[in-house]
């Protein structure tokens, strides 16, 4: 009974530190991984210390992305005195950990509970690629995914006790999540759909509670909007309308799907198929529950989130153009499909009356689910022997490419004063110059907006830093440029890029000369 209650109280702890040193471990050669949206979080986060606003380097208000993860980076920042680059490592590890702790907490009150159920999926989240992935980087979605979690929690707290309080609390919680990524909404219309469909309310009492709940999980997004159209016009920053079809969304969710179950992309041809089950799966579960009337349970909750969320990212992609759904865009329902599809399992154990049955069943369920276990150690293997062991780190700004470069080394030491400082400098990479020399620059324009590709055209005088490596087709490219511009080579790095000015004022002089 001892060993038992020990066993209880800190099987999920010891987790929770494998968890924090399984970041550690992937952090362990360059540091967090940075990609341009770390690199706006991390303006953003300086500029809050430094000024008061949040602003990012191109001294334009953070709009693109929700205020509240740079908000808390530069909260921590001005409590450790460390910049976000340097303390990444540790916080992500810390916040993963706690992801795994919360984790452990809610399979404990899975009705029935199982402790061996709980470790295989304790074991199988701390291996999960997707999460080890997201959880490398300096990325809101490491906070988003653990607010998640403490949604489930206030809100199960509200279904069980039906109180104002408990409804406030859980609302709390998805307003804070939808400023810190906007989709966050399906944290909204999680609840929304579970207070729509909970039999225990009146019908009056159910309406008052929607509109408290409503009220206040958009309060602070609405808030955010406002902010962002007054400060420069739109309320999330310049949409390009979506390039892929539903049927395409589907299959790429369909793919990540695949990846999750250690599936090859040779069998691929199986993603739609295997997406359309996954989410009338889920549909099928949350209807069985209504109509048992379990809608409070944990599993109840995940699985409800799981269907919200993954329609969401589905539906949403086809209508407006972001990066192609893959592991990070569904990292936030990797824990709750898991759970929504493995969770059944314990019932069915429950039902089966023979012992003898119920042992072959277990035994069966457990092989299947060390088989799933195993794949994911093997591609957490590959990784680390790719990118730790193989001294490359994580992909992205602080990567060996990077560190090998010799336009990022030129940026690193750059004489600011061969700029002159009221000529915009233009870039395909943004993010990459800030990071590198810590200067403002802009980027040159979307090929979509094509009012602002004419106006680019009309500048006088420029100056353009251009990352071959970093091409971004949606971007005008510079032999674009070039066919309109003359530029004159300040600096050439080769295959690498180069540092270019325009000045028409200086082209028209030789002309006539």
């Amino acid at each position: 009974m001892q060993i038992s209650r020990y066993l209880k109280n800190y099987d999920t702890f010891i987790a929770a530190v494998i968890g924090f040193f399984a970041i550690q471990l992937f952090c362990k050669y360059s540091g967090i991984g940075i990609s341009p949206d770390s690199i706006m979080y991390t303006s953003a986060a300086r500029s809050l210390n430094t000024n008061g606003t949040l602003q990012t380097f191109n001294h334009i208000p953070i709009v693109d992305f929700p205020v509240f993860y740079p908000v808390f980076l530069g909260s921590i920042m001005f409590i450790t005195r460390i910049d976000p680059v340097i303390f990444g490592a540790v916080l992500n590890g810390l916040m993963f950990a706690t992801l795994i702790y919360t984790s452990g907490w809610i399979m404990h009150r899975f009705v029935p509970t199982s402790r061996v159920y709980k470790w295989l999926m304790l074991v199988a989240i701390i291996l999960s690629p997707a999460l080890l992935q997201v959880y490398s980087y300096l990325w809101s979605e490491t906070l988003f995914i653990v607010e998640t979690l403490f949604f489930l929690v206030a809100f199960r707290e509200y279904l069980l006790k039906h109180t104002i309080k408990t409804l406030v609390i859980a609302a709390l919680i998805a307003a804070i999540s939808c400023i810190t990524r906007y989709a966050a909404v399906t944290i909204v219309g999680t609840g929304g759909l579970l207070l729509l469909l909970d039999r225990v309310l009146p019908l009056k009492k159910k309406i008052f509670h929607i509109i408290i709940y409503g009220f206040v999980c958009i309060s602070l997004l609405v808030s955010n909007l406002v902010f962002n159209a007054f400060m420069s016009g739109t309320t999330t920053g310049p949409r390009e309308p979506s390039i892929t079809s539903f049927g395409k969304n589907l299959y790429y969710f369909g793919n990540v799907i695949c990846d999750w179950m250690g599936l090859t992309p040779n069998q691929y041809w199986l993603s739609i198929p295997l997406a359309t089950i996954i989410l009338l799966g889920f549909i099928a579960a949350l209807a069985y529950n209504y109509y048992r009337r379990h809608l409070d349970s944990f599993e109840n909750l995940a699985i409800t989130f799981a269907l919200v969320y993954g329609l969401f990212i589905v539906i949403s992609s086809t209508f407006s153009r972001y990066e192609r759904i893959n592991h990070r865009l569904l990292a936030p329902m990797y824990i709750t499909a898991l759970w929504g599809y493995t969770s059944w399992g314990l019932l069915l154990l429950k039902k089966i009356v023979n012992t003898n049955t119920r042992k072959i069943v277990a035994g069966i369920m457990i092989v299947l689910m060390l088989g799933f276990v195993t794949k994911e150690f093997f591609i957490d293997k590959a990784r680390y022997v790719d990118q730790i062991a193989g001294e490359y780190g994580n992909p992205g700004y602080t990567d060996e490419s990077w560190i090998d470069s010799d336009f990022a080394a030129y940026l690193k030491t750059i004489d600011k004063s061969q700029f002159d400082p009221k000529v915009t400098i233009y870039t395909d990479a943004h993010e990459a110059v800030y990071f590198f020399s810590g200067m403002s620059s802009y980027l040159v324009p979307h090929r979509f907006f094509k009012k602002d590709v004419a106006k680019f055209y009309k500048i006088k005088r420029f100056y353009l830093i251009w990352f071959n490596v970093l091409e971004n087709p949606e971007l005008i490219n510079i032999k674009d440029i070039q066919k309109v511009k003359h530029l004159r080579l300040i600096k050439d790095f080769g295959a690498e890029g180069g540092i270019y000015e325009y000045d028409e004022n200086n082209l028209n002089q030789n002309l006539q000369n």
